[in-house]
């Protein structure tokens, strides 16, 4: 029974993470039968992020106020219609819209099914828990591009939403079946005005970032929404000083372990977040792999996230969560950088192996701080650590692509070149690679007992 509702919340998970890349490798046919181009298109996808950025705030607030079973059975409901409204859309305008309310369900499901784990599951059990709830996160990203070529190629693009269904169904009926009761929340208030100005900071910042390697829009647009999401973020920051219930608690980074997850995991996301951009381009453009081939080969990663869920405890119990963070950071950047390294005169299963150790080493740290992030959060506060942990993440994603993009671009420009060349795309794994070993830094702070309950090396207080 404990790790059934890990796996009934890893359903939509997987749904969600899914979702989100599976259309990337079937942009053309899309684009082709509703009549736009793929560039234009993109705009599709950064609308779904754009929707995650504004939602996500005010996530762990709704589920408090309504119950977080309630919340993220709605969520996948309305996960649900938007997937249809994509099946069914047949303009550019009419995707984007229903990408945009994929976006509002997918904003919901992640931080409240966390939001959940956190308050169903006992603090002794949290690790392997949050281990089967990462999972998909790992997975979603890998299996959707070899997913959408296949549908793409070989059946109507339609199906790629249409899938979703059956599986969002299966979910809501789990939900409603094994999912524990989480009491209300009392006395819960809305910060509108906080949820407005965290919106606007939020999806400026992850628009900017999604659309500034563009090419139909010019740079300098993409620059300005970012700088005018920082904006929006200062004036947050100001309103939350004042507020009494600001809409994302930023005194709840006076917690150590939870301050240094977010940070920690904000800056891993920016670099190991580039690898699912950059590796498919790197084999299709340098090595000619075709989109599926390209798909299969990343999917070796799985083997090591599946291969981290039996060991994150025993390792977190035996070396604490600070070690086990320096350690994976460090060591997950350096093979994220030594994908750069890879050439002809490299053996395709040395590659794989590569993939394989270093997703495990990436899943790993992901499992530890989402569960660091919590040990110390009292239980009233969870919901608003959950939107803040995924608020911070979105972001650390969406700028993990764009530097990945920029590196690209300014390697294509010095070199005069169409195409990024493998020597560009080597420098660019090569600079990820190092982001994501900085991660390791704001544990440095962490005494050597931050989480040991949480981790299994202290008994619980009775």
């Amino acid at each position: 029974m404990k790790r059934i509702v890990p796996i009934v919340l890893a359903v939509a998970l997987f749904m969600e993470n899914m979702d989100s890349t599976v259309i990337a490798t079937s942009l053309a046919t899309i684009a082709r039968d509703i009549g736009t181009s793929p560039i234009a298109l993109k705009l599709a996808l950064t609308s779904y992020f754009v929707a995650l950025a504004i939602f996500i705030p005010i996530s762990g607030r709704m589920a408090d106020r309504f119950g977080a079973k309630e919340v993220f059975r709605l969520a996948i409901a309305v996960f649900m219609v938007g997937s249809l409204a994509c099946a069914f859309a047949d303009s550019l305008e009419g995707f984007v819209f229903a990408r945009f309310l994929q976006g509002m369900g997918g904003a919901m499901m992640t931080p409240v099914g966390r939001l959940l784990l956190v308050r169903a599951v006992p603090k002794g059990d949290l690790v392997s828990a949050m281990a089967w709830f990462t999972i998909p996160a790992l997975i979603g990203p890998l299996v959707g591009p070899p997913i959408g070529g296949a549908i793409a190629t070989y059946a109507d693009w339609r199906w790629i939403f249409l899938i979703n269904l059956p599986i969002g169904v299966a979910g809501i009926l789990l939900a409603t079946r094994f999912l524990p009761k989480v009491e209300k929340v009392p006395a819960i208030t809305f910060d509108w005005p906080g949820f407005v100005l965290s919106g606007l900071a939020c999806a400026g910042m992850v628009f900017g970032f999604s659309v500034v390697s563009l090419p139909a829009l010019p740079p300098v647009f993409g620059l300005a929404m970012v700088l005018t999401g920082a904006g929006f973020a200062l004036l947050y920051i100001r309103h939350a000083r004042r507020a009494e219930r600001p809409v994302l608690e930023l005194r709840l980074f006076e917690i150590a372990t939870l301050r240094a997850a977010v940070i920690g995991g904000a800056i891993f996301r920016i670099g190991a977040g580039a690898v699912p951009f950059l590796f498919p381009l790197m084999l299709q453009l340098g090595y000619h792999f075709s989109p599926l081939q390209s798909g299969l080969v990343s999917a070796a990663s799985i083997g090591g996230a599946m291969m981290m869920k039996f060991l994150a405890r025993p390792i977190l119990k035996a070396f604490g969560f600070r070690t086990t963070l320096l350690g994976t950071g460090v060591i997950g950047g350096v093979f994220v950088a030594m994908i750069g390294f890879y050439s002809d005169a490299v053996p395709l299963p040395l590659l794989v192996a590569l993939l394989l150790v270093g997703g495990f080493f990436r899943s790993l740290f992901f499992t530890s701080i989402n569960t660091l992030a919590f040990a110390d959060v009292p239980k009233r506060d969870a919901g608003d650590a959950t939107a803040m942990l995924a608020a911070f993440q979105q972001v650390a994603i969406a700028t993990g692509v764009a530097t990945a993009g920029g590196i690209l671009e300014a390697g294509v420009v010095l070199q005069g070149v169409a195409l990024p060349t493998i020597e560009i795309f080597s420098v660019a794994f090569f600079i990820v690679g190092a982001i994501s070993a900085l991660a390791s830094l704001p544990f440095l702070a962490l005494s050597q007992e931050a989480g040991a309950e949480v981790a299994g090396r202290r008994v619980p207080a009775e």
